[in-house]
């Protein structure tokens, strides 16, 4: 292609300019980039709001409760979204398909004895991280769920990290188990989301919080490239204790020693409780989301032992 006389002059120029002096071309070609970026930036502030179709942020008004409106250039603004009967959500972090009613009828007291060494190592290995929680919280139980579901949240998403990039290098499908422990890493969030509503931790509970969550993603990402048999199940018998930790949590607040508040509105929405419910009926969900996530890793742990792979079983998707 032949190129213009100008544009050949401005390539000459350009060109005679590097070689004399590095620093003159970046400092022009910087004006230049700059007085481009001003002159688009314009152009995006000028262009009108109201063409009939365009997905403007002015048409999503009043999301999150407000009347603020984000002008996006590439067309990817919030959609408001309304609950069943036409009021307003307030969440960002979920949207009400992703809300549920919880199955409580689940056999909370399902335990997986062990058998071999591994086994061992891991019931009893999770049995010496209930020293710490017990020494530190005591009977505190909204900050040990607090602590209990920042720890939980995370083999979920290291499991499912681990099963995506094993996919991605093998060509071949997960057979839905990634996605089935993401879902699991957002439950569990979740939880964490709605104590945080109940507990308020200090400073220091905040600092334990990071260091234990630090060490653990750690130990959890080299126990599950080694053997993910025993890091599923560990996290069974993790699920396990929280299952008791709740049924404690349960007690102390029939007893009268910690005050049966009503539930956080995140609750509410999340699990689809009546608007009347309480502290204890979101326990009562809580603990049931743990018996099922106790369920599918101890699920995923027998697949393992028996010498197969977890892409051969369907993962249980939404189970909880």
């Amino acid at each position: 292609m032949m190129m213009s006389r100008s544009a050949m002059k401005l390539l000459s120029t350009a060109t005679v300019r590097t070689i004399r002096g590095g620093g003159e071309f970046r400092r022009g070609f910087f004006a230049l980039g700059a007085r481009n970026l001003s002159s688009t930036v314009s152009a995006v502030r000028e262009k009108p709001q109201t063409e009939p179709g365009s997905r403007s942020a002015a048409g999503h008004s009043g999301f999150e409760g407000g009347d603020k409106s984000v002008v996006s250039y590439w067309g990817v603004a919030p959609v408001k979204l309304t609950k069943e009967d036409g009021t307003e959500w307030k969440w960002s972090c979920f949207k009400p398909s992703e809300a549920y009613k919880a199955d409580v009828s689940i056999d909370l007291g399902k335990h997986h004895v062990p058998r071999v060494w591994t086994e061992k190592v891991a019931y009893w290995g999770v049995k010496m991280l209930r020293l710490p929680t017990d020494i530190f919280f005591k009977r505190r139980f909204e900050m040990r769920a607090m602590m209990l579901e920042t720890v939980a949240a995370v083999p979920g998403m290291v499991g499912g990290m681990l099963l995506h990039c094993k996919s991605l290098r093998r060509f071949e499908h997960s057979g839905g188990w990634i996605r089935a422990l993401l879902e699991e890493a957002e439950n569990e969030r979740m939880h964490l989301m709605t104590f945080m509503e109940v507990a308020k931790p200090r400073w220091y509970e905040r600092a334990l919080v990071f260091a234990v969550q630090g060490i653990f993603w750690n130990f959890y990402f080299v126990a599950y490239v080694i053997s993910p048999k025993v890091a599923h199940r560990a996290v069974g018998y993790l699920e396990e204790e929280a299952v008791h930790s709740y049924n404690e949590f349960i007690k102390e607040l029939d007893s009268g020693n910690i005050p049966n508040v009503p539930a956080p509105a995140i609750a509410i929405d999340y699990w689809r409780l009546p608007p009347d419910s309480t502290l204890r009926d979101v326990v009562m969900v809580v603990r049931a989301d743990e018996a099922h996530h106790r369920d599918v890793n101890h699920y995923a742990s027998d697949i393992h032992y028996q010498g197969l792979q977890l892409k051969e079983f369907p993962a249980p998707l939404g189970y909880h």
